[in-house]
């Protein structure tokens, strides 16, 4: 059974930093695309980034140049760095695989719904201004 912990949420400032974390079991980890997405409260989920199985990565326009989405296969572990926050990224954070798909990176970004792939139970980010 696929489980993903996320942890790493956490209020900060404008400008500030967050590292998120997605720990990773169930399942041969470095086989498939994991991604992050959001939803904030009347929102729509969006893909924030994603990284395939070969380490491609993809990015929502309203993060690049902020955020970085790496992994660590030896840990199971899936992060996402997040500089230069802005209020307007304030929302859960949610992370997805994709286990059993064939998916690229830019797939996993557009992925809106929400019974498609698994997903951990959220971890909340606040940037205030």
């Amino acid at each position: 059974q696929v489980q993903l912990v996320e942890s790493g949420g956490g209020s900060v400032q404008a400008g500030g930093s967050l590292r998120l974390s997605c720990v990773a079991s169930g399942y041969t980890y470095s086989n498939y695309c994991m991604g992050w997405f959001r939803q904030a409260p009347g929102k729509e989920r969006e893909g924030v980034a994603a990284i395939d199985s070969d380490g491609t990565t993809a990015y929502a326009d309203s993060v690049k140049g902020r955020f970085t989405i790496s992994k660590d296969n030896a840990k199971n572990t899936l992060y996402l760095e997040m500089n230069s926050l802005k209020p307007e990224d304030t929302a859960m954070y949610y992370c997805a695989a994709y286990v059993g798909l064939v998916m690229t990176a830019i797939q996993a970004l557009g992925v809106t719904r929400a019974d498609f792939g698994s997903r951990g139970q959220g971890t909340q980010v606040t940037v205030s201004s």
